[in-house]
């Protein structure tokens, strides 16, 4: 029932009406709920955002069918009492944080309620019995509407960060609530029941998988997170003992659209169908009765292409199960004109690849089915919020009939967009012209997601030429993360090429391993998505290792040789002097008069020192003569001694 959709503005909301599957509800990109007859294959009902509709629709969920019993109590939200169950009202999510209930009976807007969010609605809940219905915000709170008078009944703080998504249980009396942590409320005193905690990004889905009470071991739920590629399911255990979780279903791709059969007892398994973000469809068949250590991979993946020589993959946007086992109801293609499809499905094969042609299913055409869409009138004078973030107005003119003229205008194509915006004419210097188109790094970030996108080699390499550092890790910052993996395997494509293209792309490789290594951390198989980066870098480094002895030995050899070459320019250095220098005969005259005068000076010291000398000596003598013998002994020993010395001295 619910639109298992987060924040994230890729994901539109597509979801198929309860039991019957008679509708199906989408936004689009233009902003525009439309329900379509899956029957018939025809646009039943279209609603135009007008001034009530500040910005564009987030979360999609069905309200509870209702059968004629329930009619006459439920006539302020009926326009007439029907013979069978029929799906009616359709609650809606926006961006302003206002909640818009749409009323498939009425083919109009049956109320709004205001006043309950600060922040955008990520998610809304029906209570499965009650006239109630439950939001969750960006502003981290969750409200309980009551549609009878259209006001909140209550509020109350769900978690620090924004709740990404709901679920009521089918009792009634318990609510899941989740930001990146997952909470179960009791309904009738708002308090937590238990938490649960095991994801590292914000929790997109909540699904109830049993309908047994919560004390007897066997209420069980599901959830699955941005960006992980798996769903895990978690037992609500008596004894509080439910810390991790106990089975985990694998994807190929991040979840996005969820539909299940509750499971009533132990005896009857659960039936899951999980729509990936890639496109691809995978079904499960599992008994909840305990934990599953080993990750259980789909019974059956489904995939659709179309039928020409290269066939192109066709995106599923959601898929219900049927009473019948062996059936499923398929919506794939574009969610401005979806294709709808029940189709029987043999679940003893693995893997089903379904070929469809497109465009010969497409035979509606709007004009057949016209008289059906109810279109607001809008004033010229009033202004109409164009579907987007809130707060970016712009005034729509005219009524439907100048909105079908504009359909053949034709947006600039991202070739067109290139030819005018020249990235080689960034300015790099202050005194740069004005005149020169700069491209900011936001600019970039989105040149290269849309050429990973389309594969456009013109666009990647003109993103790739740039050499400033900051750039790089400005725009690796600003790439959302689904994008992340395909720039890591455009680098790895690129890296084994050319060496001169591949210095340019270590430093994007550098970059993405700085931003987003956590995110790489979390992905279940990033050996093999990273396998062939992996081994490349390790051939190369064994290289390098052999290289680096080869360049040691070279070195040596090189400075050998250099050494070699200077010694013998040493050897043949001309010894024949280059310079005689000879002094005059009056110069020499006047150096031996300067050194005669030195000499006198020379003598007359001398004697004044022989005159010290003697002096000195006598003094000692005396002291001797006055002093101990035994002194004298010694003395005259040591002279004695001295004067052997000086004659071994003298013959030597």
């Amino acid at each position: 029932m619910a639109a298992d959709v987060g924040s994230s503005s890729l994901q539109l909301p597509c979801v198929f009406s309860p039991k019957s599957r008679q509708y199906l509800a989408l936004c689009a990109q233009d902003g525009r709920l439309r329900i379509w007859n899956t029957d018939s294959k025809t646009l039943h009902q279209e609603y135009v955002p007008s001034a009530h509709l500040s910005a564009t629709c987030i979360c999609i969920a069905w309200g509870p069918c209702r059968t004629v019993k329930e009619g006459p109590q439920r006539k302020k939200r009926k326009s007439e009492a029907v013979q069978e169950e029929k799906a009616d009202l359709l609650a809606m999510g926006t961006a302003a944080g206002s909640v818009l209930i749409y009323s498939t009976a009425k083919g109009a807007l049956h109320c709004t309620l205001d006043g309950g969010h600060s922040g955008g609605v990520n998610c809304v809940q029906w209570h499965p019995e009650d006239g109630l219905l439950y939001s969750g915000s960006d502003d981290t709170n969750i409200v309980e509407w009551d549609l009878q008078t259209g006001k909140a009944r209550s509020k109350w703080k769900a978690d620090r960060a924004a709740v990404t998504s709901l679920s009521v249980s089918p009792d009634g009396k318990l609510l899941l609530s989740a930001g990146q942590i997952i909470k179960m409320w009791d309904l009738d005193t708002k308090e937590i029941y238990r938490k649960f905690t095991g994801h590292s990004s914000a929790v997109t889905t909540l699904r109830f998988a049993t309908t047994r009470p919560p004390d007897s071991n066997g209420l069980y739920f599901l959830s699955g997170a941005a960006h992980e590629r798996l769903l895990s399911v978690w037992q609500v255990r008596q004894d509080g003992k439910d810390k991790n979780s106990v089975v985990s279903f694998t994807l190929t791709d991040e979840p996005q659209h969820i539909d299940l059969v509750q499971s009533n007892n132990k005896e009857e398994a659960v039936r899951l169908a999980v729509v990936c973000k890639d496109g691809q469809l995978h079904l499960f068949e599992h008994f909840l009765n305990g934990p599953c250590k080993k990750p259980l991979s789909p019974s059956c993946s489904v995939q659709m292409s179309d039928t020409k020589d290269s066939p192109v993959p066709i995106p599923l946007l959601a898929a219900a199960l049927t009473a019948d086992k062996l059936s499923v109801q398929l919506a794939y293609g574009n969610h401005l004109q979806p294709v709808m499809e029940r189709v029987e499905i043999n679940t003893a094969e693995r893997h089903i690849c379904l070929t469809r042609d497109v465009q010969t299913s497409l035979s509606l055409t709007m004009e057949t089915s016209i008289s059906k869409v109810k279109t607001p009138i809008v004033n010229n004078k009033s202004k109409v919020l164009v579907p987007g973030l809130p707060g970016h107005q712009a005034p729509v003119k005219g009524t439907s009939e100048k909105r079908k003229k504009d359909t053949d205008t034709k947006e600039i194509s991202i070739v067109e967009r290139l030819g005018e915006i020249d990235l080689s004419t960034v300015p790099s210097e202050k005194g740069a012209p004005k005149g020169t188109a700069s491209l900011q790094t936001d600019n970039f970030a989105v040149l290269l997601v849309q050429g990973l996108e389309s594969n456009d080699a013109s666009i990647l390499n003109k993103v790739f030429q740039t050499r400033k550092e900051m750039v790089i890790k400005k725009t690796v910052a600003r790439l959302p993360l689904p994008a992340v993996l395909p720039l890591v395997e455009e680098l790895t494509k690129r890296l084994q090429g050319h060496p001169f293209t591949a210095v340019l792309m270590v430093r994007w490789l550098k970059a993405v391993l700085m931003h987003h290594t956590s995110y790489l951390a979390s992905l279940p198989d990033l050996v093999t998505q990273l396998g062939v980066l992996y081994h490349m870098i390790e051939s190369r480094v064994k290289m390098f290792h052999k290289l680096t002895k080869l360049h040691g030995k070279l070195y040596l050899l090189m400075t050998q040789v250099a050494t070699s070459d200077s010694s013998n320019t040493v050897t043949e250095v001309d010894h024949t002097a280059k310079l005689v220098y000879e002094e005059e005969s009056s110069d020499e005259d006047e150096a031996s008069g300067d050194e005669a005068l030195r000499d006198d000076e020379d003598s007359d010291n001398w004697e004044e020192d022989e005159v010290l000398e003697k002096m000195e000596e006598e003094q000692v003598d005396k002291d001797e003569e006055e002093g101990d013998p035994d002194i004298r002994r010694d003395s005259k020993e040591n002279g004695e001694e001295d004067m052997e010395h000086g004659n071994e001295s003298e013959e030597e």
